[in-house]
């Protein structure tokens, strides 16, 4: 996204996103959390690295 040269893209559908927004308490409903990430304007592809980066799937951690 930020490669791109779209450091604004949101993927409030996102099911990790999603996951991680809730775990965090945050709204996990795809409209409620596009509410929410209105504040984080114009950087909320940052958001949605930290969100895949929080979220608890195994991709995310390195092997022992």
């Amino acid at each position: 996204m930020r490669a791109l040269g779209d450091p604004d893209a949101f993927l409030p559908t996102d099911l990790g996103i999603r996951r991680a927004a809730r775990d965090l308490g945050l709204p996990s409903t795809p409209a409620a959390l596009t509410a929410r990430a209105a504040a984080w304007r114009p950087w909320r592809a940052y958001a949605v690295q930290y969100l895949w980066a929080t979220d608890s799937h195994p991709i995310n951690f390195l092997p022992v």
